[in-house]
Formats: C-alpha cells, structure tokens, sequence
C-alpha cells in the first residue's frame, strides 16, 4: 500500500462530499424559491442530510474494520451516484429529502473509513494533526467549489436548469469510485473486540470516559456553529445584504475558502504551536468578528450590485470569520483520536460523526428559527453561546488528553 496513493483516495472521496454535503444551504435557498416552502420548512432538509449521517455510523462504525474500509467507501460513492441522477428527475422537495438523506448514509460510510485510515498511515500526533488538517482542508475546497458550480447551471429563463449539476456531480462520483476500486490497500487494521456484538460494546465504553463526554460536546457545539453559518449565510446575504441569488450564494463562498485556508495553515502551525493555544486565539478571534464586524455588515447600506466588485469590502468580512474557526474541529478529532488504541479509533469515529450530525442538524434548525421568529439581521450573535463553551471545553480536554 503506497501511503501517498492512499491520500490522495481519501482527499478525493472527501472532496466529492463536501461538494455534496455543503450544497445543502444551496438548495434551501432554491427550495424557498422553486418549491414554495418557508424557512423552517427549508431547514428541515439539513436533519435529512445530518440524521442519517447520525444512524449509520451509530451502527456501523465499531464493525466498520470487519467490512473493510475500501468496501464502505465504494459502497457510498456507488449510492450517491445514483441519488445525484435520481434528483435530476425526481426535480421535487420530497426528491431533495431523498438526496440528502442518501449522501447523508453515504458519506457516514466515507468519514468513518477515512478518520479510521489516517491513524494507519501516520506514525504520531503531529502527523496525525496535519494529516487531518488537510484533509478537512480539501474538504472546505470542495465546498467552496459548490458555490460557483451550482451558480454556473442557474439560468434566468429556466428555473429547472441548475438541476444539470447533477449530472456533472454522479459523474465525478463515478471517477471516485474508479479511483478507488483500483487504490491498492493493505489491511492493517486491528478489530476492537472478538465478535460484532463485542465491538459494539467497545463503542459504549468509550462513551463511559470523560474524555469522550466532553469531547463529542465540544464537537456537538463547533458543528453547531459551523454549519448554522455555513447553512444560513446565502440566505443571510439574499435577505439582510439583498444580494442577486447567484452572488449571494458566490460570496457564501468567501466563508468556505477561509475555511480551506484556516485548515491547511492549522496544518503547518500545529507542528510548531501547542493545539491549545491555536484554537484559544482562534475562538476568540471568532468571536471578535461576531461582536464588532458583523454589526457593520447588518447596517451596510447597499445599492443596486450586479457583480461581487459592487460589494463594499466590509461586505466580505463577516465570512472571514470561517479562518479562525477552521481549525477547531480537524485539530479536536485529532487530538482525542491520537489519546486513543489504533483499534478503536473506528469506534470513536462513529462517536464523532453521530455529535457531529447532531450538532449539525440543530445548528441549522435554531438559525432557521431564529430566521423567522427574531429576524435575520439577529441570528448569528446567537452563535457567541456556543463559542464561549468552547473556549472552556478547550482547557478541559488539554488536562485530559495529557493525562491519557
């Protein structure tokens, strides 16, 4: 097994999804205006994406390692190709659940193989920081790209026609699986207990140690944040900003890219500065944005904008603040996986993926509400709660990690 060409199957598989997954605030956006729902109703397609994402690496991640990581991943990139055909057709909000909860299954199969093969082909922490910074680095490039793609189909004569996306999407999952079917592996990977109910077992002690309570919290409340904002940020600029829907999805875009950036960076810095105190300054650093720059983008007084250079600059800075809290989440999974046995890391990943989801999911519904119910000027100061819980949590699990 080359390592180099693992990685590169990995960065493939996670970039396919991220395009996938990230296109959610997307087609909430197009759902409010194609398929004559509401907000509230519109969030509800972030649950069908995140809960299956939940269930199934609730259920298969502690036995992930007997089915092989190869066969997960085929199997989920198979499924999605067919789901992505399947919208083009289906072209309904019923038919936009069924996607989403499709490559919600999928991608449950994808994170837990790649988070379980990265503590195969890495030898330290360090590595393994780095090594899952980029990765949830490609992972923000691939959103990124989604705001251009999707826009790229739009037409003002034909309101179906972004529904080509689709087309372009199965095809590059097929790529992926081709990739894939011929990536050589080498089954290294050690079964956490003697028989599938055993491994599941395993599973459930690891949620008996504090340092697993306090960690899947503090992924819970990243996700939380991370994907109200990234959800809700082109209807934020169509809404508050009163951006054209293609630019408003464009400049959601500048919150992705940050993120790609923040990650990648975290990937170099981490094997110089302690974990801790990259994300203390990042956090805080989040929240500075929140408290003074997003007033100014709420009271900007916009006139007619046709292009993203009619924006004023204060216009792009709210997304900036995906730079400071790119690195939260690579560097937390990181940390907690590298405390833990190689043969439980599958177990752990399930952990991360199911708080993950969950977090996800809830992130999406309270900024859908606070949308509606306290106006969209409002919504994201909400997002200073869960940041301040995170900034202790950080200290907590430093203690806690060092001891293990």
């Amino acid at each position: 097994m080359k390592k180099s060409t693992v990685k590169i199957a990995m960065y493939l598989n996670y970039f396919v999804f991220a395009i996938l997954l990230n296109s959610v605030g997307i087609v909430i956006l197009k759902a409010q205006k194609n398929y004559g729902v509401d907000e509230l109703q519109a969030s509800v397609l972030e649950a069908f994406k995140d809960l299956p994402i939940a269930i199934v690496s609730f259920l298969i991640a502690s036995f992930l390692p007997r089915i092989g990581y190869k066969r997960a991943m085929l199997i989920g990139l198979a499924l999605v190709s067919v789901a992505c055909i399947s919208m083009y057709f289906g072209n309904s909000f019923d038919m936009a659940k069924v996607l989403f909860a499709t490559v919600g299954v999928s991608f449950a199969l994808i994170k837990v193989s790649v988070y379980s093969l990265i503590g195969t082909i890495t030898e330290n922490q360090q590595e393994h920081n780095s090594l899952m910074s980029n990765i949830e680095g490609v992972f923000m490039i691939g959103i990124a790209l989604a705001y251009f793609l999707f826009p790229a189909f739009n037409s003002t004569t034909n309101p179906d026609a972004w529904l080509n996306v689709y087309w372009l999407l199965a095809a590059i999952s097929l790529l992926s699986f081709v990739f894939l079917f011929f990536t050589k592996f080498e089954n290294k990977t050690e079964i956490p207990g003697v028989n599938l109910a055993d491994d599941f077992k395993q599973m459930f002690k690891l949620f008996a140690k504090l340092l697993t309570i306090i960690f899947v919290i503090s992924a819970f409340l990243f996700v939380m944040i991370e994907q109200g904002i990234m959800s809700w940020l082109p209807t934020f600029n169509s809404k508050v900003l009163h951006l054209p829907e293609n630019i408003s999805i464009m400049m959601a875009s500048i919150l992705a890219i940050s993120l790609a950036v923040g990650r990648l960076l975290a990937g170099v810095v981490t094997k110089r500065v302690n974990w801790v105190w990259v994300l203390s300054f990042c956090i805080v650093a989040a929240m500075l944005i929140v408290i003074f720059v997003l007033p100014k983008t709420v009271g900007l007084d916009v006139k007619e904008i046709n292009s993203l250079g009619d924006i004023p600059l204060i216009g792009f800075a709210f997304p900036l603040v995906g730079l400071f809290i790119a690195p939260i989440y690579p560097l937390l999974n990181s940390v907690v996986l590298s405390a833990l046995p190689k043969k439980l890391h599958s177990s752990m990943t399930g952990l991360i993926v199911v708080f993950s989801a969950l977090g996800g999911t809830l992130g999406s519904r309270v900024i859908g509400y606070l949308f509606k119910n306290e106006g969209p000027e409002n919504a994201f100061y909400y997002t200073l709660i869960p940041m301040s819980l995170l900034l202790i949590s950080f200290f907590i699990l430093k203690k806690l990690t060092a001891k293990s």
